[in-house]
Order: C-alpha cells, then structure tokens, then sequence
C-alpha cells in the first residue's frame, strides 16, 4: 500500500490534528499535524512503544525525564511504560511520523 503522507497534512487552529495513515493488528501509522504553539500532552502507554519521526519542522519531545529537541530527519522512541509528548514551540508547523506497536486496543 502507497501512502502518499503529503496528501494527508491536515493543520487545525485549536489543536494537534492526529491523522490515522494505517493499520495492521501489529502496528499503527500516524501523522501528527502540530501548528506552531499546539502540544501533545504527556503521557503513557502501558503496553505500547512509539516511534516518532520528524517529517518537518522542530519541536521538543520529552521521553521518560529527557527533553529534546528534533528536527526533520530525527526520530525518538517511547518505551512502553515511559510519559512521552512534545510541543511545537518553533514558527513553522511541525509533521511527525508516529508508529505505534502493538496498537492500542482503541484503534
């Protein structure tokens, strides 16, 4: 399957758009949408790891107690367990790639 990511940028003036790319019963895709000042609340997965990809832009992610900053080309990853978010606090919109695996049971 060919997904075209571009295709699928979808910024929202109140909030981080979470975009859903794909699915399997072993993995989720994402693409976070992140404007300029929007945030991904921190938070944790019990069973879940999450991989997050820099498409475009800077933001800071924070994982377990370490904050970084990310830019295109960079990626992190959230153990399962371990309080993850990030913020887009640049001037530019900030697009990230998201795997998540196993998915969660919601998705």
């Amino acid at each position: 399957m060919r997904i075209r990511v571009r295709d699928h940028v979808k910024l929202q003036p109140d909030r981080m758009a979470k975009v859903a790319l794909a699915a399997t019963e072993r993995a989720l895709l994402d693409l976070y949408c992140v404007a300029p000042g929007q945030a991904q609340k921190p938070h944790t997965h019990g069973e879940q790891d999450k991989i997050y990809y820099v498409l475009e832009g800077r933001g800071r992610f924070r994982v377990g107690g370490e904050e970084q900053t990310l830019e295109a080309g960079d990626a992190t990853v959230a153990r399962a367990g371990l309080e993850h978010g990030l913020v887009n606090d640049g001037t530019a919109p900030l697009l990230v790639l998201v795997v998540v695996a196993p998915p969660p049971p919601h998705a």
